[in-house]
């Protein structure tokens, strides 16, 4: 799944070469996107900007309309110049907005939502999302206190709760875990106050690195079975419940701690 820094690139991009040009083409499978195109008439506006909020790409259109699309797994937006041939069979498209100089696809996008602005912070996809580990205004302390606000949840599941922070996905997860020195399975209620903020810091300092576009090494991540950077021991991994996401981690650098339940006398 694209994670918060792959959102906010693809939305830079869209924006520097969309913002200010005016639609004259605009098609989409959704039925429920076609209808509201009906009411809402998306050509002949233009493209104020575009803009990214954790994993959701924003679309604003001049009188106060928006789209909303989130990518899931497999989800992705192309740029073309007009009549080029695209990159992915025309089934895989979900939404074309065409104007005289380009024209952007959206490919296998599973979620759409063309709104009124005033609408979209009440959809409940925006209205219940957590502070946006990469926005400028990054508010790390509301962050802390709303992972904490699930002390039973692993910090490992916390950080993925897009409701707790907005933007963090699996990759980041595992590379923030580890260089915060922190097993991943740890409870919530078993860390200090001041290593949750770590590790949300470790988590905004690795993604906005990324989005930067410095090249990064991956220290755990897809490294199952390979030695610790570090260390040496052999990077372990886990599938989580839902068997689409695998936890990797150093067994060494992140070794479990002790808790009061768990010990023995």
């Amino acid at each position: 799944m694209p994670e918060g820094d792959t959102i906010l690139r693809a939305a830079r991009r869209l924006n520097e070469t969309l913002a200010g040009r005016r639609v004259t083409h605009f098609e989409s499978v959704f039925s429920r996107i076609a209808r509201a195109d009906d009411d809402l008439t998306i050509r002949g506006r233009t493209i104020e900007r575009v803009n990214a909020r954790g994993k959701h790409l924003l679309i604003w259109f001049s009188g106060g309309v928006v789209l909303r699309t989130h990518m899931r797994m497999h989800g992705v937006w192309h740029l073309y110049p007009p009549g080029a041939r695209w990159r992915r069979p025309h089934s895989d498209m979900r939404i074309v907005i065409g104007t005289p100089e380009y024209e952007a696809v959206a490919f296998n996008v599973p979620v759409a939502e063309l709104t009124r602005g005033c609408d979209l912070e009440r959809s409940p996809a925006l209205r219940t999302l957590g502070p946006d580990i990469l926005a400028d205004q990054f508010d790390a302390v509301d962050a802390a206190q709303r992972i904490a606000m699930s002390p039973e949840m692993n910090i490992a599941e916390a950080l993925l709760n897009q409701q707790a922070v907005a933007g963090i996905g699996n990759i980041f997860k595992c590379e923030a875990l580890y260089a915060a020195g922190l097993d991943p399975f740890t409870r919530v209620t078993d860390l200090s106050a001041g290593e949750i903020a770590r590790v949300v810091e470790k988590a905004r300092r690795l993604m906005r690195t990324s989005v930067a576009g410095r090249r990064m090494a991956f220290s755990v991540y897809g490294r199952g079975g390979r030695p610790c950077r570090r260390c040496g021991a052999v990077i372990a991994q886990r599938k989580g419940d839902d068997a689409t996401r695998v936890t990797y981690w150093c067994p060494r650098c992140q070794a479990p701690r002790v808790t009061a339940n768990a010990r023995t006398v």
